[in-house]
């Protein structure tokens, strides 16, 4: 079978993969994602093209040192009226930060790329639509005190996995992309390649 690298260090990205008996190695990217984010906003790009450029940077990169390996990147940007939008660094701008998606519906923008020989070979990006519900001051309260500095480690500030589903009224679209890996296309481009069984 293909060598598989997935070019992310990412916990939730790695459960996914391991979940549905993928066999792959991690190796972190090196991107400096924060630059990379800050010039394609400069240049008028969007959440959802800013999330495939992340996924494909990433994926180019560790491609390039393990040219024989299937190397996936994958990203994940919110979008809440056009309008991206970084994790939180800290406990207050978290709860600023799920107040202000109270009652309203934002977009998941999850891009997932595969390179090989340090080029970008595949492509796909998925957008889930999460509407929030009108939970209270107290329920927010509680729900950040329980989570603690781990909710910082998503851009939403919450796990649909976890207690972050109940936050939720609505979500549309592809649980795993919701997760942050557009799970079912990967594993079908996966198969295509030969790296996976048919």
């Amino acid at each position: 079978m293909t060598r598989i690298v997935l070019a992310s260090k990412s916990s939730p990205r790695a459960a996914i993969l391991a979940g549905a008996g993928v066999a792959f190695e991690v190796v972190g990217s090196g991107v400096d994602e924060g630059a990379l984010k800050a010039r394609l906003l400069e240049d008028g790009l969007g959440p959802r093209e800013i999330a495939g450029q992340l996924a494909e940077a990433k994926a180019a990169r560790v491609s390039a040192l393990a040219p024989d390996a299937i190397v996936i990147g994958a990203d994940q940007t919110l979008d809440l009226d056009g309008v991206l939008f970084d994790k939180a660094e800290a406990m207050d701008e978290a709860r600023g930060r799920l107040v202000g998606l109270r009652r309203r519906t934002h977009r998941l923008h999850s891009a997932v790329a595969a390179a090989r020989g340090g080029a970008v070979v595949w492509r796909v990006s998925e957008s889930p639509a999460l509407t929030m519900r009108d939970f209270s001051d107290a329920f927010l309260d509680g729900y950040l005190e329980r989570g603690g500095a781990d909710l910082l480690g998503s851009v939403g500030c919450y796990m649909l996995e976890g207690e972050g589903a109940q936050l939720f009224e609505r979500v549309e679209g592809d649980y795993f992309a919701v997760l942050g890996l557009p799970l079912l296309p990967l594993l079908d481009f996966l198969r295509r390649e030969g790296a996976l069984a048919a």
